[in-house]
């Protein structure tokens, strides 16, 4: 792995304008905390000895989370580590001196993390970390769920679907797929993310997504459960949950506001699904797709929070 671009790639970023990539790749790189990231992974990763000397984990670690921004299956990742220029410059990849990992190499690289569950410790870490900065506030939690998509067919070797995905309605349209449940801080930070099938209630993943300081709870009117509200209010704290039951025009007011701030939750799956493109899932089974989730949480809330963690004067 080297830092040293070559002569072709300095005339070509001199020639043209940057890209909203390449201002994600250099945003990013900036604000990931790298040496704690490998920290939590160089005691599962290989060691030089017998055989072939494996990847610098860096190297690896910097192309798995651009699997995660672009939505790259292992083969699409090494396709496009020889095709574009800006990944291989954020992967600390030369064409001239170093070797790009394979498809193969890029699998047991995720199915190392997958074993050892380190984009959990990942997500905690950068938790820790935005504590330490006072970048995640501590008063409220607003908590919510989205639905990723799962394949439907039975043409498989199996012939059927998924046994870890279950379906559900929503409306009028029917989902099936795995639900991610997360809890954020007032600004839409994340601080804590579960998954479960997409029938799962939604009220039962509410104990998990909470922290434990807060004194004020939002969320729509899934979560409404009368005697938690009976219990918030006797400790002091404030329920703000759209109320479920009748309609009237007094609450459809109150549940309007209150939607204002319960509006900041939908960021993180803003990001996640909408910007990087994680509406369906990839594998099959909850564990591995749970992984994908909480790197994806991890580099979500760092995102949120790039301006801020970006060193002065960038």
């Amino acid at each position: 792995m080297t830092e040293q671009r070559t002569f072709a790639d300095a005339i070509l970023s001199n020639k043209r304008r940057t890209t909203r990539r390449e201002q994600l790749f250099t945003e990013m790189d900036q604000v990931i905390p790298w040496a704690t990231v490998e920290a939590l992974v160089e005691p599962y990763y290989p060691k030089a000895g017998r055989g072939r000397r494996p990847l610098p984990r860096a190297t690896m670690l910097r192309i798995y989370f651009l699997q995660q921004w672009l939505n790259l299956s292992d083969p699409q990742a090494e396709d496009m580590l020889y095709d574009s220029e800006s990944m291989r410059r954020f992967a600390r990849i030369d064409l001239l001196h170093d070797a790009v990992p394979d498809e193969t190499t890029i699998c047991k690289f995720r199915h190392l993390l997958e074993a050892h569950q380190r984009t959990a410790r990942m997500f905690d870490a950068m938790k820790a970390l935005l504590e330490e900065r006072k970048l995640l506030l501590k008063a409220g939690t607003i908590v919510d769920a989205t639905i990723i998509g799962a394949p439907r067919s039975t043409k498989n070797a199996t012939q059927t679907r998924d046994p870890e995905m279950r379906q559900t309605k929503k409306g009028n349209q029917w989902y099936f797929g795995v639900k991610i449940h997360d809890g954020t801080d007032q600004r839409g930070v994340l601080h804590s993310i579960t998954t479960t099938d997409a029938a799962t209630a939604d009220i039962t993943q509410l104990p998990h997504l909470l922290h434990g300081q807060e004194t004020t709870l939002h969320s729509d009117k899934a979560y409404y459960k009368a005697e938690d509200k009976l219990q918030w209010e006797r400790s002091g704290g404030r329920y703000v949950i759209n109320k479920s039951g009748q309609r009237t025009d007094y609450w459809d007011v109150i549940n309007r506001a209150r939607s204002r701030i319960r509006a900041m939750v939908e960021h993180p799956f803003h990001t996640i699904k909408r910007l990087w493109g994680f509406t369906k899932v990839r594998y099959r089974g909850l564990a591995k797709n749970t992984v994908r989730v909480f790197a994806l949480g991890t580099l979500a809330k760092l995102y949120r929070l790039r301006h801020r963690l970006l060193p002065q004067g960038t």
